[in-house]
């Protein structure tokens, strides 16, 4: 984080003081003014100058990448691409390419999800909007959606076929979003979630007749 105090004859003496230490334009900082000019005691016994302190804003989708790229560097995986699209200007996608990816993404994608919470947090920080973060591996999360949705179909033909309710292991909020969104307009069946987090489920209940 780049931040500096400068002072000077007046504010913006002191502000523009601070914007050529740290090399940047206006509209990439803010600033607080610490202490507001005083001429003094006619003019000159007791004056002060001005004094600032000026932080540059961080880009958000720089900071974010900087976090991911220093979390594998923690983990040790090496020679990962990252790819970054956007759908807009507060909905970012980062998809990483690599070799030793599997750690990162865990078991059924709880490492992934967890390092999806944290960059959500970073991207966020310094933000002065709300930024929605998707964090991918290797198009995990693709794949995970096709496994599902072949599951959540297989499911319901046993439930219309058993007349009975097929319960789902338990899953993240995201996974059974899926399982919903799939099934949302099936004819024969409904679906509900049911229990706490983390133990919350998926439950398949075939419609009356």
């Amino acid at each position: 984080m780049k931040k500096v105090t400068t002072t000077g004859k007046t504010v913006e003496d002191a502000l523009l003081l601070a914007l050529h230490k740290l090399q940047v334009s206006r509209e990439q900082v803010k600033y607080a003014v610490l202490n507001e000019p005083s001429r003094g005691f006619l003019g000159f016994f007791g004056a002060r100058d001005a004094e600032v302190e000026v932080e540059v804003i961080q880009n958000p989708v720089q900071l974010t990448e900087n976090f991911i790229r220093d979390v594998l560097n923690a983990m040790q995986i090496s020679n990962v691409q990252i790819d970054m699209d956007s759908a807009d200007d507060h909905t970012y996608k980062f998809l990483l390419h690599g070799d030793e990816l599997g750690v990162l993404i865990g078991k059924r994608g709880h490492t992934l999800d967890s390092l999806q919470y944290l960059v959500n947090l970073v991207a966020n920080k310094q933000s002065d909007k709300f930024i929605r973060v998707t964090l991918d591996a290797e198009n995990y999360r693709d794949r995970r959606k096709e496994s599902l949705e072949r599951l959540a179909s297989r499911l319901a033909q046993r439930a219309v076929q058993t007349r009975k309710e097929v319960v789902l292991e338990p899953m993240s909020s995201q996974e059974r979003k899926i399982i919903h969104s799939f099934l949302q307009t099936h004819p024969l069946v409904t679906t509900i979630s049911m229990g706490d987090e983390p133990q919350r489920k998926v439950v398949i209940r075939p419609r009356k007749r």
